[in-house]
């Protein structure tokens, strides 16, 4: 086969793939599922339920489930959250982390954006919150605080340095405590501690809990994985909001996890304290005037003697999913697999070291989209000598082109004599028919990997380029369907083709005509001469990063082989 129809293949393969993500995999699911409607009374409940009271030495069973009550809507007032990345409150009543914004993350590039919102008040349609607690062994309602309970603080701001604690003491003199502190970037650490001021011994059981109200928009594509995620035992488990809408509730009994809910540049994530043994981590989902998901984990009893303390530190993670700072988290604090809540994917052996080469030259030159021009010629160095002996191999098919002419116009009508006398040439003037072919597998899998990087990572969201790329995240919004801006209305995006994908598109057309032609019938011809046309049209969906990337290397591409058939002396055939 040629090296066009090889080209021709590549792409063709590598589009249609992608274009599967954006086709087969997008939108929710058309029909609401409705298996858990019998579930709708465990939202009637009043409280924080206790765990289901088990036989004296047993673990806890189940998961504590925080629902809206009367009480729980009633004000008691707000600690502040003021840090360099984030700003919101805690409500004091029921110790809810329910309102958290992102300082330094904008809704969008236009000036004057809000910050991101990550978490939601409590009883809001779209409540978002996270929650710490306890329950005790054999108690009745009331003994341990819940969803209602009025807590009193003994500071005003939450702040790096500038910690806070929560107290409640209940009827039987038992106080219970969380000592909440937050460093500079977006982790909290919650200390929970059980005082037992009265004469009976008591069994406690900390526990964490996310609770979001409805499905939230996501892109719902097979390369980004947004819902519910979790290491349990070391086994990392990613779970859609459509897998529990289909498959039900998830539960394990796991000693070690943890676990939370993440969207594409976000996340909220319970890790329990390490030391402590766990009873069991839920992931679920009710449905009730529309859905709630929770994920929570309680730990094993633990007992509590008169006059005794117990201490449990838990962590929440709640904030943006920047790459240095999931690492740092994750070797400092020990957190099993906590990188992966990055989705690099399959190919984590290139899309890690590619996202790493191109963040470090986007910190040496300040410009994502230079780091990415950067990256194409290191990785086209990479890959020299396998392109350098296709692009040898295809001069000197250029070069034969006439001799291969006269053998088609010698045997029109036998082929086996044709295709022996064609190898004989092939032989002769050193043509390696699949040397066309080397370099397109590894180009095909860094393609996919720059792909995933410029699609899951949150660095180079609303990062400019130059000029009119504002955000390379995102596609080239310049487009001459509306004059580049002068006219007053957007076009729809099947049609609004930017700047950058027709001069890819240009930059194709330009290769396929420095690549030998092949013998094909005139519909063949006509296809591949409108496949520029029809991919400039699809690769304007894509991220102005991808686009910039496939055309710069289709540029180094047109520049190696018009050198390398100079050298090889291989023109044009007339």
């Amino acid at each position: 086969m040629g090296d066009n129809k090889n080209f021709i293949l590549f792409a063709v393969l590598s589009l249609g793939i992608l274009l599967g993500y954006q086709t087969l995999y997008l939108g929710p699911k058309d029909a609401e599922r409705q298996r858990y409607e019998q579930q709708q009374s465990e939202l009637q409940q009043d409280t924080i339920q206790p765990l289901d009271v088990a036989p004296a030495g047993a673990a806890p069973q189940g998961a504590p489930i925080e629902t809206p009550n009367s009480p729980a809507y009633i004000d008691a007032g707000r600690v502040t959250i003021d840090t360099p990345e984030l700003s919101g409150s805690i409500s004091l009543r029921g110790a809810r982390l329910d309102d958290l914004l992102l300082k330094n993350h904008k809704e969008t590039s236009d000036k004057g954006s809000p910050d991101v919102r990550l978490l939601t008040q409590f009883g809001e349609a779209r409540a978002y919150f996270a929650s710490f607690g306890w329950t005790a062994k054999g108690k009745q309602e009331g003994f341990v605080p819940g969803a209602g309970t009025a807590w009193t603080s003994d500071a005003s701001v939450l702040a790096p340095d500038q910690p806070v604690t929560l107290s409640w003491t209940n009827p039987e003199n038992i106080t219970f405590r969380m000592h909440i502190s937050i460093d500079d970037q977006f982790m909290f650490s919650v200390e929970q501690l059980v005082e037992n001021n009265s004469s009976e011994f008591i069994e406690v059981a900390p526990y964490g809990n996310i609770s979001r109200n409805g499905k939230p928009d996501t892109q719902s594509l097979y390369i980004l994985h947004e819902g519910a995620i979790g290491v349990f035992d070391g086994e990392l488990q990613e779970i859609d909001y459509g897998d529990l809408e289909d498959d039900g509730d998830f539960q394990s009994g796991a000693a070690k996890a943890w676990l939370g809910i993440t969207d594409k540049f976000w996340m909220t994530v319970l890790i329990p304290d390490q030391n402590a043994v766990l009873s069991q981590s839920q992931i679920t989902r009710r449905v009730s005037n529309g859905e709630v998901f929770r994920v929570n984990y309680v730990q094993n009893w633990n007992p509590v003697p008169a006059g005794g303390l117990h201490t449990s530190t838990s962590h929440l993670f709640a904030g943006a999913k920047i790459v240095g700072t999931i690492e740092t988290y994750a070797e400092t604090l020990r957190i099993d697999k906590f990188d992966l809540t990055i989705d690099w994917g399959w190919f984590w052996f290139l899309t890690k070291p590619i996202f790493a080469t191109v963040h470090y030259l986007y910190e040496a030159t300040g410009n994502f989209g230079v780091a990415i021009l950067l990256m194409t010629v290191i990785l086209k160095l990479f890959l020299f000598p396998l392109a350098n002996k296709s692009y040898v191999s295809m001069a000197h098919m250029k070069r034969a082109q006439p001799k291969i002419k006269k053998l088609q116009e010698r045997y029109p009508d036998d082929k086996a004599k044709m295709q022996q006398e064609m190898m004989a040439l092939y032989k002769e003037e050193k043509i390696n028919p699949m040397a066309g072919c080397l370099p397109l597998i590894p180009q095909m899998f860094i393609f996919f990997s720059l792909y995933k990087v410029l699609y899951v990572t949150i660095e180079m969201r609303h990062q400019p380029f130059i000029g009119w790329i504002t955000d390379l995240s995102v596609a080239d919004p310049l487009t001459p369907v509306n004059l580049f801006g002068l006219l007053p209305f957007d076009p729809p995006s099947l049609i609004a083709v930017g700047v950058l994908p027709i001069l890819m598109g240009i930059s194709m057309w330009l290769q396929q005509k420095m690549t030998p032609q092949t013998s094909m019938d005139p519909t063949q011809q006509k296809i591949m001469g409108m496949l520029p046309l029809i991919f400039t049209f699809v690769m304007a969906q894509f991220s102005a990063g991808l686009v910039l990337y496939w055309t710069w290397n289709n540029v180094l591409t047109i520049g190696q082989q018009w050198l390398i058939m100079r050298r090889e002396n291989a023109r044009n055939p007339e």
